[in-house]
């Protein structure tokens, strides 16, 4: 017995066309998914980056065939390798350059959603990893990390100086203030120092360790504090001046 829509037109439907399945590549040693999508409207082929930066998405007309559709994917590898190269270029969450220990360095990123941030010294580039919405994020963890080193190391000479120790210390986003002390000894200090001229950082820790010995600012405090930082004047003058600029940008 024939199928009703045969009996009432004469002829068999068309057949759905196949599913595609994703194509994986390698481009520039570089793992890479084409994620194929059949569009009933479509008339021709259409690439695009991915979302997520590291990937694509190919539109495809309903009838299409996978073989097709590779064809086109292998004519345009070059076109591909060439967009996620300048994909890498692009900078973290907007922004193009940043002050790191008092000097200016540029941003990009590395075209990738995991990996490390790295700095080149020798081209004054940061190299930052992550998509569109991690970049910034990516950025600030890697500068909370250069933040602490660089106060730990301070915080610990400062403290072998002026005879006293310290018994915690975290970095933090403070709006109000650069460093802070507790009677237990703990220190406090803004990520944001590592922004500043290395003088500067050096300074504050010089000032908060100053505090396990002198929880004031009288006259021993500061006698305390030049004797082992010289240099107390000038990042005094730096942060009046320039302090507040360190809040904006990142």
């Amino acid at each position: 017995m024939l199928p009703l829509r045969q009996v009432l037109f004469g002829r068999k439907s068309a057949a759905p066309p196949a599913a595609l399945a994703p194509v994986a590549l390698d481009i520039a040693g570089r793992s890479v998914t084409v994620h194929l999508k059949r569009h009933a409207t479509a008339r021709r082929m259409v690439l695009r980056l991915a979302r997520d930066g590291e990937n694509f998405t190919l539109s495809v007309p309903k009838r299409q065939s996978q073989a097709g559709a590779k064809d086109f994917i292998t004519q345009s590898l070059t076109w591909m390798q060439n967009t996620l190269a300048h994909r890498g270029r692009k900078e973290a969450g907007g922004i193009e350059t940043i002050l790191l220990r008092g000097e200016t360095v540029r941003l990009e990123g590395t075209g990738k959603l995991r990996g490390l941030v790295t700095y080149d010294d020798a081209t004054q580039i940061l190299h930052v990893p992550g998509g569109d919405a991690h970049m910034k994020r990516h950025l600030i963890d890697w500068l909370k990390q250069q933040a602490t080193q660089d106060l730990r190391v301070a915080s610990q000479s400062y403290a072998d100086k002026m005879q006293c120790r310290f018994t915690k210390l975290t970095v933090r986003d403070q709006q109000s203030r650069w460093g802070s002390c507790t009677s237990d000894g703990a220190l406090s200090y803004s990520w944001r120092l590592v922004l500043a001229p290395s003088f500067v950082l050096d300074y504050v820790a010089a000032h908060e360790v100053a505090h396990l010995r002198e929880m004031n600012h009288g006259p021993r405090f500061w006698r305390l504090v030049l004797t082992h930082c010289p240099h107390t004047r000038d990042a005094k003058r730096w942060l009046k001046a320039q302090g507040h600029t360190l809040h904006h940008g990142v």
